[in-house]
């Protein structure tokens, strides 16, 4: 099992930059994929940015890409969302989650996901 905390959130002008930063425990984060879902206001969660378990691999939602870059770092057991050139309609819940799989795939919906954290707040005003 694995627990996540999500950070970094916060308000930022549009145009403006955050990475968000999600710390999970465990001694076998190297065996998890990871992603970042988001929940806006009145919206379901929604897929953002996904990475496989040896980080080879990203995923994005199209209106994300490049603008957006998930990393992680296995041996700090962490994964990161740096935000780049941020816009009102990013605002939203962010939530880190993670797959448990051998497979060095990531999925792009929320069913592949097994564990969740809290979420944090990005607001991005114009």
């Amino acid at each position: 099992q694995v627990q996540l905390v999500e950070s970094g959130g916060g308000l930022v002008q549009a145009g403006g930059s955050l990475r968000l930063s999600c710390a999970a425990s465990g001694r076998t984060f190297s065996s998890y994929a990871m992603g970042w879902f988001r929940q806006a206001p009145g919206k379901e969660r929604a897929f953002v940015a996904a990475i496989t378990r040896s980080g080879g691999r990203t995923y994005y939602v199209d209106s994300v890409k490049g603008r957006f870059t998930i990393s992680r770092d296995n041996a700090k057991n962490m994964v990161y969302l740096q935000m780049n050139s941020l816009k009102p309609e990013d605002t939203a819940v962010y939530y880190c989650a993670a797959d448990r799989t051998v497979m060095e795939v990531a999925g792009t919906t929320e069913e592949k996901y097994d564990y969740w954290g809290q979420g944090t707040q990005v607001t991005v005003s114009s």
